[in-house]
């Protein structure tokens, strides 16, 4: 079941940035994403109740649903989306698929959770190949002022998305299903969205085209419902760090579509960086015995 949940994740997330980029145009980044996650809201809404589960989370919840709907559903798509303005999509991947690392972080930080120093070498290990995958991107523009943003904002969405696990990882282990949370987490973000476009005066339109709307259903159902909700239950099930690695592969995945609609081509740093992600992602799932000592027992530290 859990390899099923991460394949399923990993090809879901690694397609939609292609989906993002055609949502790219004349509607306003806070319209565009209001828009997907009230209509995946009101699926997930309709799953629950075809399924006859509990609609209403109890009382002591509310404070948490809040937090992650403002973190993982507002300010975490507000940043990249932004980022991406000036920064290359694949440097942007970079940014964010070092997730693994913040969440073994902020889970020692915040939830007293011991390191686990196979994870991070597994990490540091998927984002070194990330780095040679996109190494023709990251050349030349480090003295641009508006990449320097771009990258401040990808670094703090990743610090958002990081919050988010959190804080569904605590949800869960309240006895929450990620189908009750994401529903209200998404509403909470969705409205937020909604009244900041509201202020800025941003119009609630979107674009008559075939392109954005099917790229719209695309990230509001796939990407969001059946995404957000099956890599979620790996935080529960694996814990934030395992999960988060998915982070550290879907970039391959959006490559290889990005070589069939936007003519990609690999060079052979990025054919060693695949090497390093597939790697990284066996060392960080191997089970402890088979792991040198030093990692093993550091797994086990607090």
């Amino acid at each position: 079941m859990n390899a099923m949940l991460y394949l399923l994740t990993v090809l879901i997330w690694g397609s939609t940035w292609i989906a993002i980029k055609w949502q790219l145009g004349t509607v306003p980044a806070p319209v565009s994403i209001a828009l997907r996650f009230w209509i995946a809201a009101a699926v997930l809404l309709l799953i629950l109740l075809a399924q006859r589960r509990k609609l209403m989370p109890p009382p002591g919840a509310w404070r948490y649903l809040v937090a992650q709907g403002a973190a993982l559903f507002c300010c975490n798509f507000l940043c990249f989306y932004y980022a991406s303005q000036w920064v290359a999509s694949g440097l942007v991947a970079v940014v964010f698929s070092t997730a693994p690392l913040w969440n073994s972080v902020n889970g020692r930080l915040f939830l007293g959770r011991p390191l686990q120093p196979q994870v991070i070498a597994g990490a540091m290990l998927g984002l070194a190949g990330i780095a040679l995958l996109f190494l023709p991107q990251l050349s030349g523009h480090w003295d641009d002022a508006g990449m320097l943003a771009g990258l401040g904002l990808a670094l703090l969405g990743t610090l958002f998305f990081s919050s988010g696990n959190l804080l569904s990882s605590r949800m869960q282990g309240l006895g929450m299903s990620p189908w009750l949370t994401n529903t209200w987490a998404m509403c909470i973000g969705a409205g937020l969205l909604t009244v900041l476009a509201l202020a800025l005066g941003m119009p609630f339109t979107i674009e008559n085209d075939a392109r954005y709307i099917g790229s719209l259903l695309y990230l509001a159902v796939p990407g969001s419902v059946i995404g957000f909700t099956a890599y979620l239950l790996l935080v529960g099930r694996l814990g934030p760090e395992r999960a988060a690695y998915c982070t550290v592969l879907f970039p391959v995945v959006a490559l290889s579509i990005s070589t069939v609609f936007e003519g990609y081509r690999w060079s052979p740093a990025a054919f060693a960086g695949l090497a390093c992600v597939l790697a990284g992602n066996l060392l960080a799932f191997l089970p402890r015995a088979a792991l040198p000592s030093w990692l093993g027992r550091g797994a086990t530290s607090s």
